[in-house]
């Protein structure tokens, strides 16, 4: 056989690290400080919203009736609670008429109205007790939020017979925003002693559980620059930031794992510091770049969305992924030159053995995994039809799906915005928030305003309309849906009234209206990323095996591990069940953006896992052509592997999941599900179970893409051999392969 480990057949990114690795790092530490000083103030260059449609009509309509109508969409408002006396007592008048005034001469206000001026009922707390005052904040997210730190203060809190608090959706979108700064930092600071504890119990040295942490913090710190540079150019959803710190430190921790791993192999395999990177670096490091390539690609997948909510984890996701996978094939190779068979350094794990004997190679190896490999496909047929109908089951729950907005119930029940939202909701007549617009573009009579109105009205499911308000040649009608305020009659409220005839072009915004374009909106294009994400998976699959089944297998049950994720997030997060223990307030929906993230992310992340276990199946079934041991092998190498990388990411994503913004909440605790699943059940069961059920035609492939397989496929480990049978080695020769023997 050929020297597998000679420097000689070191690439040019590994002779550059190997030859220079002090020079690595030095590069690596200074681009990481200018880093840290490109993303520094990049939260505060984020938005809060992005689940809407750019180009729908509610968007277009919410535009023109905030420039030709700023008072028919208020943003901000003042819940006026006058105590025990009505909000019509010439005090509270008084007090209500001068906060009024005051707050029409601030900067930037402008359409400001109350129940006073206008004697609304719909301004007016059915009880008496509360009333409203509504203005607009002009200007993007990051304007609006410093009006509103400015002026905030100024209201909040007693005025003369009146306590006034400050709501309305940019003060829920601000809140919210804060909110996630200030869990995303609770979080980091659980998950990084729990990952570095874990780490120390997977590696047992303390400095090889470090090179993970540290290649994790480079691609937090370099996808926070990246952040900030695409804010210059467009909106970026401060929600992304939960992504960037979850796959930067769980992607990081499952590359170093995995080339780290490789390395200490080597090195006891008998080979030099050198040669040990270099082995590395031409098996684990082509698999990690492979792995990068699937992950980015499914989060890429969320580009051809146009709600920027969803384009927003696409820039942070590729950018972690593929700065996650440059640290670990550049700076993690460098430390391990300089660290040579140091990284074993420090094995904390002997303070626990107390006087037990060392684990044997053959266990470190993973006998244990082989054994239970063995067993999965002794029993083929029942592992694989009792794993397939049970994570079936887990997702029947999500055939009762219900899709809506995110509003204030996302937020703590003691958020000052969502205190008086509440207000307004339990308090006050109609249903706020879930009124609808109808903007009139065009000149009309009164009469013709009339005859609209009334046929308008009429509707199955208007309960009240109000208007025309005319201004010059547009006008528009506020009409109030039967029912929730995104509910199924609203929503059949939008597409009736779009469809209702006029003498005068019409076009409808309000919650409902919203909900109905981002579901057409999702519905046109998730084809368009699921087959995006299957034709890219199938076919990087297939350059790294050469078998056509195999990217199929792959797909299909990659999906199949999602299963329980969707379901969980139905029965927990839209039908409420546990809300109790885990602190939120269940809508009887889901944010409808919110599936076809946690499906790019999981399917991702469950790719970067089959990645991992095919790429050591395919390089044993290339040295030996023993498909059943191939399979066990991959196991055996690397069960442990993916076990242990899949509960430290799950560890990083349960941190995310103790925000106290719902959505991020059920991000975080879904994704972690999908992935224990994927790594507990799919990788130990199903997947040997399939491969033994499917024998070596899993490897098959027609002539044709063989020959383009020999020519451009990528795998672990010298390219195969002419036919595995011309390779005769015994079989306790099989795990030197990378040995150099």
């Amino acid at each position: 056989m050929p020297q597998v480990n000679s420097p000689e057949r070191v690439g040019g990114w590994t002779r550059f690290v190997t030859a220079r690795p002090r020079l690595a790092l030095l590069a690596a530490l200074v681009i990481t400080a200018l880093a840290v000083f490109a993303g520094s103030g990049v939260a505060d260059r984020m938005g809060s919203g992005g689940w809407e449609s750019p180009n729908a009509e509610s968007t277009y309509t919410t535009k023109a009736l905030e420039r030709e109508f700023p008072a028919s969409q208020p943003n901000l408002l003042l819940l006026l609670d006058s105590g025990g006396v009505s909000v019509d007592d010439p005090v509270v008048v008084a007090e209500a008429a001068r906060l009024t005034e005051r707050l029409a001469g601030e900067k930037d206000i402008t359409g400001v109205g109350s129940y006073w001026k206008s004697k609304a009922p719909a301004l007016r707390a059915e009880d008496g007790r509360e009333a409203l005052i509504a203005a607009r904040i002009e200007g993007d997210d990051k304007a609006v939020g410093e009006v509103l730190d400015r002026i905030a203060p100024t209201y909040r809190g007693a005025h003369g017979p009146v306590e006034v608090s400050v709501g309305g959706p940019v003060a829920v979108r601000h809140e919210m925003q804060t909110i996630i700064q200030d869990d995303l930092l609770r979080a980091e600071m659980i998950a990084l002693p729990v990952t570095l504890v874990l780490l120390v119990m997977v590696f047992g040295s303390a400095i090889a559980a470090l090179l993970p942490l540290g290649v994790g913090i480079v691609a937090i710190l370099g996808t926070n620059a990246v952040l900030r540079g695409i804010t210059e150019f467009t909106d970026v959803s401060v929600f992304a930031q939960n992504l960037t710190t979850a796959l930067g430190l769980g992607l990081a921790i499952d590359y170093a794992l995995f080339i780290v791993r490789r390395f200490r192999e080597e090195l006891a395999a008998g080979a030099e510091v050198r040669a040990a990177v270099g082995a590395t670096l031409r098996t684990a490091g082509r698999t990690v770049l492979f792995s990068a390539l699937t992950v980015a690609v499914s989060l890429a997948a969320m580009l051809v969305f146009p709600q920027y909510f969803l384009r927003s984890f696409a820039y942070a996701g590729i950018a972690v992924v593929l700065l996650a996978a440059a640290a670990a094939l550049i700076l993690l190779p460098a430390a391990l030159m300089l660290l040579g068979p140091r990284v074993n350094a420090l094995d904390l794990r002997g303070l626990l053995r107390r006087g037990r004997a060392e684990p044997s190679a053959e266990t470190e190896s993973g006998k244990g995994w082989g054994r239970f490999a063995a067993l999965v496909m002794r029993r083929a047929p029942l592992f694989a039809v009792v794993t397939s109908v049970g994570l079936v089951l887990l997702g029947l729950p999500f055939l009762g799906v219900k899709f809506g907005t995110a509003d204030d119930r996302q937020l703590p029940a003691s958020a000052e915005s969502r205190v008086v939202q509440q207000h307004i909701r339990d308090g006050f007549p109609g249903s706020p928030g879930g009124g609808l617009e109808v903007l009139a573009a065009g000149a009309a009579t009164p009469a013709q305003y009339a005859e609209y109105r009334s046929r308008i009205a009429a509707l199955p499911d208007a309960l009240r309309v109000d208007g025309p308000v005319v201004e010059g040649s547009s006008a528009y009608f506020s009409v109030l849906p039967k029912g929730e305020s995104v509910g199924e009659r609203s929503q059949a409220l939008v597409k009736d009234l779009r469809a209702e005839p006029a003498p005068f072009d019409t076009s409808v915004t309000g919650s409902a209206a919203v909900l109905v374009d981002s579901k057409t909106a999702i519905a046109d294009r998730l084809p368009w990323a699921v087959g995006i994400i299957a034709v890219v998976t199938l076919l990087l699959v297939f350059l790294l095996t050469g078998s056509v089944l195999i990217p199929l297998q792959a797909v299909v049950l990659n999906a199949l591990s999602l299963t329980a994720m969707f379901g969980a997030v139905v029965w927990v997060f839209q039908d409420g069940h546990l809300s109790g223990l885990l602190s939120f307030t269940s809508t009887g929906d889901i944010e409808t953006t919110l599936p076809v993230l946690m499906f790019c992310v999981a399917f991702g992340l469950s790719m970067d896992y089959g990645v991992f276990l095919l790429s050591r199946i395919k390089e044993e079934y290339d040295r030996t052509g023993d498909h059943e041991r191939s399979v066990t092998f991959g196991l055996r190498h690397t069960g442990g592997l993916i076990t242990a990388a899949a509960v430290i990411l799950a560890v990083v994503m349960v941190a995310i999941g103790t925000s106290r913004v719902t959505n991020t909440k059920m991000l975080g605790l879904g994704i972690a599900l999908a992935v224990l699943m994927d790594a507990m059940v799919v990788r130990s069961l199903l997947v040997p179970s399939v491969m033994k059920l499917m024998g070596r035609a899993t490897w098959w492939a027609p002539a044709p893409l063989r020959a383009f397989h020999r020519r451009f496929g990528l795998s672990e480990g010298e390219p195969a051999q002419p036919a595995a049978e011309e390779i005769p080695e015994p079989a306790d020769e099989r795990d030197k392969v990378t040995s150099g023997a």
